[in-house]
This record gives structure tokens, sequence and C-alpha cells, in this order.
């Protein structure tokens, strides 16, 4: 069983920043693409950003120059730093593993962004 362990998330004010970190498989880590996504309530799972397993990173508009995502092949994970938060960041953020056409996701980790 594939698990991948979130980490990070919390309340912030607008404008604040926060952290989320995905510890993956290490055996699978660097064959894979990998992404976090986000729920906001009443609305549908939306990526937020990916990065394939050669590096390359791909971001959704609305948090194209405030969030980044990155790999560390020392520890392991991939992060997503978020900066300029705002309240439509609100969701629950879930990172995912793509690998030869699954996907595996982790649980979720709340983002509250207070205006």
């Amino acid at each position: 069983q594939v698990q991948l362990v979130e980490s990070g998330g919390g309340l912030v004010q607008a404008g604040g920043s926060l952290g989320l970190s995905c510890a993956a498989p290490g055996g699978m880590f660097s064959t894979s693409d990998m992404g976090w996504y986000r729920q906001a309530p009443g609305k549908q799972r939306e990526l937020v950003a990916l990065i394939t397993r050669d590096g390359t990173t791909n971001y959704a508009d609305s948090v194209k120059g405030r969030f980044t995502i990155s790999r560390d092949y020392a520890k392991v994970t991939v992060d997503l730093q978020m900066n300029s938060l705002k309240p439509e960041d609100t969701a629950v953020y879930y990172c995912a593993l793509h690998l030869r056409g699954i996907d595996y996701w982790g649980q979720g980790t709340q983002v509250t962004v207070s205006s």
C-alpha cells in the first residue's frame, strides 16, 4: 500500500505564508510525477501545482507567482510553499503521486486563510 504523508497547513491570515510537505515512498519518488491538489467546500478537486519526474513544474493560474512546488531528494518529499495567501486559497490540500496511470492520494490537510 502506497502511503503519502502530508504535513503543514493550518490557519493563517491573508497575505501570510504556509508550507506543505508530502513524504513519499522512496522507491517511487524519483520515477513519479507528483502534485498538490485542493478541494474547497462545495467545489471539485482542482490541481494546484504539479512537478514531473524530470522537474518540470505546472501551476494553476490562480496560484502562479505565489506558490512554489519543489522536490527534496534528501528528505524524499514534495513541498509546496504558499505565499501571499488569499481567503480563496482556503481548502483541503491533497498530495498525489502519479505513476504508470495510477494515482495515489494523501489524506489531505486543511489550509484556512482568514481575511
